[in-house]
Formats: C-alpha cells, sequence, structure tokens
C-alpha cells in the first residue's frame, strides 16, 4: 500500500468563472473549461519547463533539444516486489492514485522536461470495449507499474453488431468517471492527470471480431467496417468529452505520458493495427477516422512501433498532427542511430524518441543529437546524474 503525502510549497487552485470549484463530476456536465494554474507542487519549475514545451510544440525549437529522464524509484522497486505479473482484478483507485502520488514526488527533483501526470492504465483499452458490453480484463505489470486493461472479441457473428449502443448506466462507465474524480481530487496542487489512449477505428474493430477477421472484413465486409468505424468515433467523442470535462488543463494545455504537455485539447491516437498493413491500407482506412477526431479537439499525437516504420511519411502528414512518438524496439536498430533520416521525413513536426542512457550521452557529447526532439532517456542511474545531464540539454544547440 501507498500512503498519500502532501508536499509544502506552490499552490495550485481551479477557477471557474472567478469561483472556486468544490464539486467534481456533477458540475463538469456543463462542458465548461476549467483553467488550472501552472504551479504544481511536485514540479517547482513547472512555468519554466511549460515555456520550453510550448517552443517545441509550436515548432519553434528546430536547434533545441528536450529530454524526459527516467530515474529508479523506490515506489517502483516495492510495486514489483509487491504485485505478479498476469491477470488481476480492476484495483482500488485511491491504491492506483497513491502508487502515482509515490512515484510523481520521487522524481519532483529531477530538473528535466517532464510535466508529472498520473496516466490511467486501467482504462487504456478495455474502457472502450466495457462500454458496449464487452469483458473487461486487467493484466498487471510490475516492473513499469501498470495495471493496463484490455477485453477478447466482443461478437460472435456479424449480426450482433446491430445490438451495440452506449448506456451510460453501464457499469464501466460509472468506474471510468468515478476514477477520474478520484485522480483529480487526490491530485490536486501536486501533479496532473494525462490524457490517454483512444480506440478507434481499426483498434475498435479489433475489440469487436478479433484481428485476423477484422482484415478480412476489410475486403468482405467493407460496409460493416465503416459502421463499426463510426460507433468507434462517437463512443471515443463520449470518452475524451467526459476526460476534458472532469480533468482541468494545465495553463490552457493537455498534460500527456508521451509529450509532456501541449496547448490546447490533445488526444492520444494509435495506429498500431496498420502497422502489419500496406501504406494504401493505412491511406483507405486510417486517416479519415484519425483525421476526423483530431478535427474534434485540437489535434493529436501519434505514436509507431518498430513495424510501423513505413507508414512514417503518411503519418507525418496528418491534419492536427501535433507530434509523433517513435518506440525503441529491442530487436530493431535504435531510432536515435536513424534520426536524421526521419528528420529529413517529418521535416520540423516535434518527435519522441527512446533511447538508453549510454548511447544518449555518447550522442550529446559528441554533439550527434537531432533538434525538434524530445528524447525519452531511459535507465538513468540517478537523480545527480539526470539533472548533470540536463543541464547540457538545455545548453545544447544544433
Amino acid at each position: 500500500m501507498y500512503s498519500l503525502s502532501r508536499v509544502s510549497g506552490n499552490t495550485i487552485f481551479i477557477k471557474k468563472l472567478g469561483k472556486s470549484l468544490t464539486g467534481l463530476s456533477k458540475r463538469h456536465k456543463n462542458k465548461e473549461r476549467y483553467q488550472m494554474s501552472f504551479e504544481l507542487n511536485y514540479c517547482p519549475n513547472v512555468e519554466y519547463v511549460l515555456g520550453r514545451l510550448r517552443q517545441l510544440y509550436d515548432r519553434e525549437a528546430q536547434d533545441q533539444i528536450f529530454a524526459f529522464m527516467d530515474v529508479p524509484t523506490l515506489t517502483m522497486e516495492r510495486f514489483a516486489k509487491e504485485h505478479k505479473p498476469g491477470y488481476c482484478d480492476y484495483p482500488d483507485p485511491f491504491e492506483r492514485i497513491a502508487f502515482w502520488d509515490s512515484y510523481l514526488h520521487e522524481r519532483m527533483k529531477v530538473y528535466d522536461d517532464s510535466v508529472p501526470s498520473a496516466y490511467l492504465t486501467e482504462m487504456d483499452q478495455g474502457l472502450y470495449g466495457g462500454l458496449i458490453g464487452g469483458e473487461v480484463r486487467f493484466l498487471c505489470d510490475p516492473d513499469s507499474g501498470w495495471i493496463s486493461s484490455m477485453v477478447p472479441p466482443i461478437l460472435k457473428n456479424l449480426s450482433e453488431f446491430e445490438q451495440l449502443k452506449f448506456d451510460p448506466d453501464n457499469k464501466w462507465f460509472h468506474h471510468y468517471t468515478r476514477q477520474l474524480d478520484i485522480f483529480v481530487k487526490e491530485s490536486t496542487q501536486k501533479f496532473c492527470i494525462s490524457h490517454f489512449i483512444l480506440i478507434d477505428s481499426l483498434n475498435f474493430v479489433f475489440e469487436l471480431f478479433g484481428g485476423t477477421d477484422t482484415y478480412l472484413y476489410l475486403v468482405e465486409q467493407p460496409e460493416l467496417i465503416h459502421r463499426a468505424i463510426d460507433l468507434a468515433f462517437d463512443l471515443n467523442v463520449k470518452v475524451q468529452d467526459t476526460f476534458f470535462d472532469i480533468v482541468p488543463r494545465i495553463n490552457g494545455g493537455t498534460c500527456s505520458k508521451r509529450a509532456q504537455w501541449i496547448p490546447g485539447r490533445i488526444v492520444d491516437e494509435s495506429v498500431d493495427p496498420f502497422h502489419m498493413t500496406s501504406v494504401d491500407y493505412f491511406e483507405n482506412w486510417g486517416r479519415e477516422p484519425i483525421e476526423r477526431i483530431f478535427e474534434k479537439y485540437d489535434g493529436g499525437v501519434v505514436h509507431l512501433h518498430g513495424n510501423g516504420h513505413h507508414l512514417l511519411n503518411s503519418v507525418s502528414t496528418i491534419k492536427g498532427l501535433k507530434v509523433i512518438h517513435l518506440h525503441d524496439e529491442k530487436d530493431d536498430l535504435p531510432i536515435i542511430n536513424i534520426l536524421k533520416d526521419v528528420k529529413d521525413i517529418i521535416k520540423d513536426i516535434p518527435l519522441i524518441v527512446e533511447v538508453n542512457f549510454n548511447d544518449f550521452r555518447e550522442a550529446l557529447e559528441n554533439h550527434r543529437l537531432s533538434g525538434g526532439v524530445l528524447y525519452q532517456v531511459k535507465d538513468v542511474t540517478d537523480i545527480d546524474t539526470a539533472n548533470y545531464y540536463m543541464d547540457k540539454v538545455r545548453a545544447y544547440r544544433i
């Protein structure tokens, strides 16, 4: 178990038309925007960090580099000891927010380009299927501190599709709003709440039929797929609107596990199903749903895994795209080794890349890092080392 702690220091306050906000989800149903001050106890230099991130996402920092330093924490070590890998029950939201409180409190002495935020790992995928009757299953990963979710294929035959609909009394919607309320209340004055992944387009169709049948139905049942994608759009808008109604924005922007903070109401998109298709399939089936939901909000983040790099040119031209996150896969050439080629393709689009600390340090010291990039530096040995190299990061110019 983790105990909640409060740290003296800067104060956060939430305002609604000049009055203090004391209610939670019921007060948010009018869809008014709420503004959080940009002072966070767990990020004493948050105003400076937001200024740097704004430069990055406004595409005004091609000569600069940015970094998130991943350091070991006692919180992660404790979680790994106390939890077994594999399937588990839906966790207590109070225990989950206490985990984030403990983890982000430990990181508050790391002066990097991060904005501390908790991520609703429990709602990352299974929520969407659960909202239309799917069996939500949870999986614990002790090494990452995540308890994630998924559903097995929901429909046994095509005719069942006609019966799908969102019910606001669905138990998973109640779990979702309750968890948001708890996370907002317990994070106030300390840290933020990150947006979380969309499960729309073919990601949602996967939850209906499974991956293999989804690819078959693209050819055999294209009209059904179009209808499923439309259903996915409406469901994802409901989920994301609820998030933005309940979770305050910080200084007019959205906090993000991937991007840290971006101005506006920004969503987090996945093109994973197209990693195993041709570019033509992405253009025919993937682009329009993404651009549609990006237009609904103020744009979005897209990530690519190692087997999706062939989509990079197409993804970089998505309307409303704010940043691309490239995962560093263990069996592929490290992204940092091909970064200049990637930058030639995406031009001035901000980029997030994962990199091992030793590779990052060597490239930094030999002045081989590309600008306009937020480097997620893994396996940094300790906080002092992280801060030492962050001084070099802030001074670095292309």
